[in-house]
């Protein structure tokens, strides 16, 4: 756990960050590929006169398109090397945890939440303070990237596990739900943040001088545990809404 993470690379890990990383040069087209996918087929099968319509419809509807994706993730089973990869991200997360807890920014963390109270819905980690899931995710995330063992995606650069991770425990255990629903929500957020960021284009991000790590965090987290509150369509909706309006931070701490 001692080893910088930044230094070391999925691509070998097989499935879908690789895929994802052989198709980032479609830019744009593979964020919304893949939830329009559906939808487009349904299209193909109409009359040819209403196509037009139904395509014009589904572009429109982009945000519609990847609600119902993140609604359906609940359900969805997940291919086995997929669990099982999605199990070592969570194991290796909740190591980054227990190392960071006795680092600066961990020990600055919980002894910010210590005086903050709260409802006691979530545990932070290492230490006896149950407070609010919103306070325990900001806490066990602070902790996961104390010293930066926590993963790293290398075409975004950014790092799914500390946010996904410490979001989808806290709700996790607010809501108390089972391990496969936590694994399943930990799996989405490691989705939707790595294929926003392709989506957008993490150099062009960067380009503007704009933290592609702070996109990726917020939308690991606000998926992860969206799926674990069990939003809706419309639940989902607001979700993202609310994510891209909290999205900031500048890249001038490189």
């Amino acid at each position: 756990m001692g080893d910088n993470r930044d230094d070391i690379s999925m691509e070998n890990e097989g499935g879908i960050l690789t895929r994802r990383r052989i198709l980032q040069s479609a830019g744009g087209i593979i964020g919304t590929a893949t939830f329009l996918g559906k939808c487009a087929a349904a299209a193909a099968l109409s009359p040819r006169q209403d196509s037009a319509k139904a395509g014009s419809k589904v572009a429109a509807d982009i945000t519609g398109s990847l609600a119902r994706y993140m609604v359906e993730a609940r359900s969805r089973n997940l291919p086995p090397k997929v669990a099982l990869e999605g199990k070592h991200r969570i194991l290796d997360t909740l190591g980054a945890m227990v190392s960071g807890a006795r680092l600066k920014p961990g020990e600055m963390a919980i002894r910010y939440i210590r005086g903050q109270g709260g409802v006691p819905e979530s545990w932070v980690l290492t230490t006896d303070i149950k407070t609010s899931a919103v306070n325990a995710a900001m806490a066990n995330a602070m902790l996961a990237h104390a010293d930066e063992t926590d993963d790293v995606e290398l075409a975004t650069k950014t790092h799914p596990g500390s946010s996904a991770v410490a979001a989808a425990l806290a709700m996790a255990e607010r809501e108390g739900s089972s391990g496969m629903e936590l694994l399943r929500a930990v799996t989405l957020g490691y989705d939707v943040c790595c294929r926003f960021l392709m989506a957008l284009g993490p150099d062009l991000v960067r380009g503007t001088h704009r933290s592609a790590e702070g996109v990726g965090s917020t939308f690991s987290s606000v998926a992860a545990a969206a799926s674990l509150a069990r939003l809706d369509e419309t639940g989902m909706r607001y979700a993202l809404s609310y994510a891209a309006q909290q999205v900031s931070g500048l890249w001038s701490w490189t």
